[in-house]
């Protein structure tokens, strides 16, 4: 005589749950890989595409009294280009572009200084030099000078 069997339950049609360790794995491997992909892989780690501040020989950028000295002002011309300008002295103004050269967001004025929101890099606003990266390359000059009153593209 046989011994009695336990019944063997059928078989699942569904997988068995993940565990909270590979559900945690595979989120993160998931949010480090939407992170990579955001900070673009062609940049690496700088030198990603910088606009061309779009300022042309000519063009008038701002009246010489809207720019206090030292502190950078931006400016817009009537063709859409745009430069941050900065008055070291009554004579003496530079002009940079407005966007990051790690990856070209748009930089914010902070006292003397230039910072990119996106990564933390900051310019020297007189100078367009990179302070803190990741930014690896300084922004691009924008040829200026005074004529009258007021401060126009060379």
């Amino acid at each position: 005589m046989d011994a009695p069997r336990t019944p063997t339950p059928p078989p699942s049609a569904a997988p068995p749950a993940a565990s909270r360790r590979t559900l945690l794995t595979v989120t993160a491997a998931s949010a480090g890989a939407l992170a990579l992909t955001a900070c673009g892989a062609e940049s690496g780690g700088g030198g990603g595409e910088t606009p061309d501040p779009g300022v042309a020989t000519g063009e008038d950028l701002a009246a010489l009294e809207d720019v206090p000295i030292g502190e950078p002002t931006f400016a817009r011309t009537g063709g859409g280009g745009e430069a941050f300008l900065f008055r070291s002295d009554e004579t003496t103004v530079t002009a940079f572009g407005t966007a990051c050269t790690h990856q070209g967001c748009a930089l914010q004025p902070a006292g003397v200084e230039l910072r990119c929101p996106c990564h933390g890099s900051v310019f020297d606003a007189a100078t367009g030099e990179v302070v803190t990266g990741p930014a690896l390359e300084p922004l691009p000059t924008v040829r200026v000078k005074i004529e009258g009153d007021r401060i126009v593209a060379e």
